[in-house]
């Protein structure tokens, strides 16, 4: 099978640096392309020698759609304002399209899914198959698990994530709901502070905290009275997202079109 090319977006950011490191590691990928915003120093550099892997012979460019008609598939962690072009030009190219930006609004999901009635596209906030597993064991336990056990999310992550709660978070909370057949919207409480009285059976809770170069930590708890359960997620290194995100790239060669989750790309759902 011939190597998948790929283009990624923000290529000079610490995520971008760990998937091109990926890339050069893979066996089933080579690095097709890189973009930068206007202005950048890092434009016309190779991303290789920035992310410390050899050169590529790729130069950094300011033309997403440049980028998206040379490539096969293209990794997205940037932000969400960037998210509807992208997407757009994914559908235009029929190029696969990787998401893994968090702090995504209705109107985002809904410019995947029009992308998604022409090429392949898989969103997921968090791309790691430990991180998947605990979702997936998430929803188990919350469907086993009668409403008299309260359920709580806490997440940590380094000083400079600007979303809260993360999209892991969100996607572990709407495992959980989903599990006691609910939308996670009907039972979500993100914030507490002051007087706010007792906790309302059946809610799902967050909680997020900041702090050092923590790349990510979730820890789900089931509490009933005089037991609780805690399942835990700990990430060390971005290498982690990186792998995954580059395995789902590879994984939307000749995939037909269509909106795909990572419990797709490791095979979670059958």
């Amino acid at each position: 099978m011939s190597a998948v090319r790929i283009g990624i977006v923000g290529i000079a950011g610490r995520m971008g640096q760990a998937m091109v490191r990926e890339i050069a590691n893979s066996s089933g990928a080579v690095l097709g392309g890189g973009t930068e915003r206007p202005g950048s120093e890092f434009l016309g550099k190779d991303p290789g020698l920035i992310a410390g892997s050899g050169a590529t012979g790729v130069a950094i460019i300011d033309d997403a759609a440049a980028m998206f008609g040379n490539v096969d598939a293209v990794l997205d962690f940037t932000v969400p304002a960037l998210l509807p072009k992208h997407a757009a030009l994914a559908a235009q190219g029929k190029t696969a399209y990787v998401v893994g930006t968090t702090g995504l609004e209705p109107e985002h999901f809904a410019a995947l899914e029009k992308a998604s009635h022409h090429c392949a596209v898989v969103q997921s906030y968090n791309m790691s198959l430990g991180v998947n597993l605990l979702a997936g064991l998430t929803r188990q336990i919350a469907a086993a698990l009668g409403e008299d056990w309260d359920i709580e999310i806490v997440e940590m992550h380094h000083r400079m994530k600007v979303d809260a709660p993360s999209g892991t978070a969100i996607m572990l909370g709407e495992m959980a709901a989903l599990g006691r057949g609910k939308a996670l919207g009907s039972v979500s409480d993100r914030g507490r502070d002051g007087i706010t009285g007792a906790r309302k059976p059946g809610n799902i809770g967050f909680a997020a905290l900041r702090g050092g170069n923590v790349a990510g930590e979730h820890t789900v708890i089931f509490a009933a009275d005089n037991e609780r359960i805690e399942i835990s997620h700990k990430a060390t290194d971005r290498t982690i997202f990186a792998r995954g995100a580059v395995r789902a790239a590879v994984w939307t060669k000749d995939r037909a079109p269509g909106l795909y989750r990572m419990a797709d790309v490791l095979g979670l759902n059958g």
